[in-house]
């Protein structure tokens, strides 16, 4: 009777640590992902810098757009803008070479009981590889850890959580936080379906 009675114990045990590790990993899941989602992508016509060629550009733009409407300046068979109408003019939109967004939304990185360190080196515009790195490493949390750790060691983080990013004026991590016991809320509603 007493083995079957610690068996049934066990089992409790057991099942109650799965629901928690799942809970918790659920939970981690959508914390990264907001996280990365709502990351700035480095876009340069964004960028200070580029302000007059931008405005430039789109003002050129809306120029050739109020043309069309006037048919004479069309083209009989294609019905686009004559060659001697049309204005073909822009600004370059300046950027480093070789430039490429991504770099923060791909340095994202989860670890337990202790913070990363360094950079990933890793470029994701989509966020969808660092969601899948960061994921895996949350399937593996055990009930014991101490702590999950999301850090972005890039060196313009901080400015970016400040606001510095037009594409995320409130940070990410304190808007994050704010969402946690939703998460946690839906995490456990999950489980238990």
């Amino acid at each position: 009777m007493s083995q079957s009675f610690m068996r049934s114990i066990n089992l409790f045990v057991d099942s109650a640590q799965a629901d928690m590790e799942a809970v918790v990993k659920k939970t981690g899941f959508k914390i990264l992902a907001q996280l990365v989602q709502m990351s700035p992508v480095g876009n340069p016509e964004l960028w200070e810098v580029n302000q007059t060629a931008v405005s430039y550009n789109q003002a050129v733009f809306e120029h050739n757009e109020e043309l069309r409407k006037d048919p004479n300046n069309l083209t009989p068979k294609k019905r686009q803008l004559k060659k001697r109408v049309r204005v073909n003019d822009s600004m370059d939109i300046k950027a480093p070479p070789g430039y490429t967004g991504g770099r923060f939304r791909g340095n994202w990185q989860v670890t337990f009981d202790t913070p990363a360190d360094g950079e990933t080196g890793r470029i994701d515009k989509s966020g969808r590889m660092t969601v899948s790195m960061g994921n895996y490493v949350l399937e593996h949390f055990k009930v014991g850890m101490s702590a999950i750790y999301f850090t972005n060691n890039v060196p313009y983080a901080y400015p970016l959580e400040m606001g510095h990013s037009k594409q995320a004026p409130n940070g990410m991590v304190a808007i994050t936080a704010q969402n946690v016991s939703q998460f946690f809320r839906e995490a456990i509603a999950e489980v238990k379906s």
